[in-house]
């Protein structure tokens, strides 16, 4: 059972496709997360070019990296998704395999578009943080 509740807000808009905010209770260790980035296990950049390729990928590595803590997508209490574009439309590319990735937990998340990110040809990254209890 995830230590995460997500909570909503009727003053808010309801059509954000997440949650507003998260807890953990005080028992609940936090995990925090590196940016998962399109990386292969040589530590080549994935997908080049395709930000929705690349997406699947940092989403892949952060299912490992969460795997790694003892947790899942269901104990991420948050996102930052970032893209290197200009573009609306590719921030919705990201976004839409993200929110795929998550399904029905729609934690809090920022999408964000960045002039550049860490690696060469690197359009995606995705940072997390969770919480899980022992």
């Amino acid at each position: 059972m995830t230590a995460v509740t997500l909570i909503r807000s009727d003053s808010l808009s309801q059509s954000a496709p997440y949650a507003y905010a998260s807890t953990a209770p005080a028992d609940a260790r936090l995990v925090f997360l590196a940016g998962a980035c399109p990386l292969d296990a040589d530590g080549d950049v994935t997908a080049r070019g395709d930000i929705a390729a690349q997406a699947r990928t940092c989403m892949q590595n952060l299912e490992s990296a969460l795997s790694a803590a003892g947790a899942n997508l269901d104990d991420v209490l948050s996102t930052r998704v970032l893209v290197a574009t200009t573009r609306q439309p590719d921030l919705v590319a990201a976004w839409n395999v993200v929110r795929e990735a998550f399904d029905e937990h729609d934690a809090p998340s920022t999408l964000l578009g960045v002039t550049v990110l860490g690696y060469p040809n690197q359009l995606v990254e995705v940072e997390a943080i969770a919480a899980v209890r022992d």
